[in-house]
C-alpha cells in the first residue's frame, strides 16, 4: 500500500498489456528473462496443447541434435529387435556361427542401412516378413529424413532477433535527476533497421482491498531509431509523471514489480520484422549505476569496434 501512494497517479496506465488485472491469479514474474510468458498450460491433453514443429524449431541446437541422434539410434534398434525376433536366417549374409551379440549387431547395422536407404547389399531380406518389414522401415527412413529436413530449413531460415539485452536494468543520474535505463545489442552480423522500443512498468497493488494488476507506460527519451548498428540504450527520464517518482533504493528493494521492454526491428535479409523481449523484475534494478560504453574507434581511425563482453559492464555513480 505504500508503494502504491509513492506512485504518481498522472502516470499512464496501459489497458492493452494483455496481462490480466486480478493480482491474486498470478504468480513469479510475468515474463521471463528470455521473453517467453511465464504461463504454464493445463486443463488439456499434453499432446493436444503442444505444437511438435514450434517446439523443435525453438529449442537448443544441442537439443535438437541429441533427439536427433537419439531417434536415430532408438528406433533402429527396435527395428534390430523385430528382425532378430523374426529369425536371423531370413537375414542372408549374417552367418549362423557367429555370437548373439554379433548378430544382433549385424541386424542393427543392417537396420541402419535400409533406414537410410544406403543398402550397401551385404546383406539381404529372405522370406515375406523380412522383406515387409525391410520395405516398411525403407519408407518410414525416408519421411523421418523429409521431415527432418524440412525442421532443418525452418531452424536456419528462422527470422530472429539476435538481439542481447543486459543482464540488469539501472536508475541512473540523468540530466538533474535520474532515469531508467536497460541497454541492448545486436550481437550477430545482421543488419537491423527501423527499430521500435516499448517499456511498461508491471506491479501487483491493493486497490479497495483487493490485490490488483497495474500496467504503466514508461515513456523514452528515445522509442524509435532508424538503424541498430551499435548498443542501444534505452533511457525512461523519472520525471514527475512517471510512475516511478519518488521511489528510492528502499522502495525497489522492499517491493515487487516487473520492467518489461518490447523490441520490433526489421532484418534486411529476411526482408521481416523481428521481435524480441525480456523483463528486469525490481530486484534486477541496480539503484546508482551507469553503463560503460562498450565502442570505440579502432587504432587506424576506419571503424568502430563493438565489445560485445562489455554489454553488462557499468559502474557505480552515487547521485548527489
Amino acid at each position: 500500500m505504500a508503494l502504491l501512494k509513492k506512485i504518481n497517479h498522472r502516470a499512464r496506465t496501459d489497458q492493452n498489456s494483455g496481462f490480466g488485472t486480478n493480482a491474486n491469479s498470478y504468480g513469479g514474474r510475468f515474463v521471463n528473462k528470455d521473453g517467453t510468458p511465464n504461463i504454464e498450460k493445463r486443463g488439456m491433453h499434453f499432446f493436444r496443447r503442444i505444437s511438435w514443429y514450434h517446439t523443435m524449431i525453438d529449442m537448443p541446437n544441442w537439443k535438437f541434435m541429441s533427439i536427433l541422434f537419439i531417434f536415430y539410434i532408438v528406433l533402429n534398434f527396435i527395428f534390430a529387435v523385430v528382425y532378430y525376433a523374426i529369425g536371423i536366417e531370413h537375414l542372408d549374409g549374417i552367418e549362423q556361427s557367429q555370437s548373439i551379440l554379433t548378430q544382433f549387431g549385424q541386424a542393427y547395422f543392417f537396420s541402419a542401412q535400409t533406414f537410410t536407404t544406403v543398402g550397401y547389399g551385404h546383406i539381404s531380406p529372405t522370406g515375406f516378413l523380412t522383406s515387409a518389414l525391410s520395405a516398411a522401415e525403407a519408407l518410414i527412413g525416408l519421411l523421418s529424413f523429409a521431415i527432418a529436413t524440412g525442421l532443418f530449413f525452418g531452424r536456419f531460415s528462422k527470422p530472429t532477433a539476435f538481439l542481447k539485452f543486459s543482464h540488469n536494468a539501472l536508475i541512473s543520474p540523468y540530466g538533474e535527476g535520474t532515469a531508467l535505463t536497460v541497454r541492448l545489442v545486436p550481437f550477430k552480423n545482421t543488419n537491423f533497421t527501423d527499430a521500435n522500443a516499448k517499456v511498461t512498468l508491471g506491479m501487483s497493488v491493493e486497490e479497495n482491498g483487493t490485490m490488483t494488476n497495474k500496467f504503466y507506460s514508461l515513456p523514452l527519451e528515445l522509442d524509435h531509431i532508424n538503424a541498430l548498428s551499435l548498443s542501444w540504450t534505452l533511457v525512461h527520464p523519472i520525471t514527475e509523471d512517471s510512475p516511478l517518482y519518488n521511489m528510492n533504493e528502499e522502495d525497489f528493494r522492499k517491493n515487487h514489480g516487473e520492467i518489461l521492454v518490447f523490441i520490433t526491428t526489421f532484418d534486411d535479409l529476411f526482408s521481416n520484422t523481428v521481435a524480441a523481449r525480456t523483463s528486469y523484475t525490481f530486484n534486477e534494478i541496480i539503484y546508482g549505476a551507469k553503463f560503460e560504453i562498450m565502442y570505440n574507434r579502432s587504432k587506424d581511425g576506419t571503424k568502430t569496434i563493438l565489445h560485445l563482453d562489455k554489454l553488462n559492464n557499468f559502474s557505480n555513480s552515487k547521485f548527489n
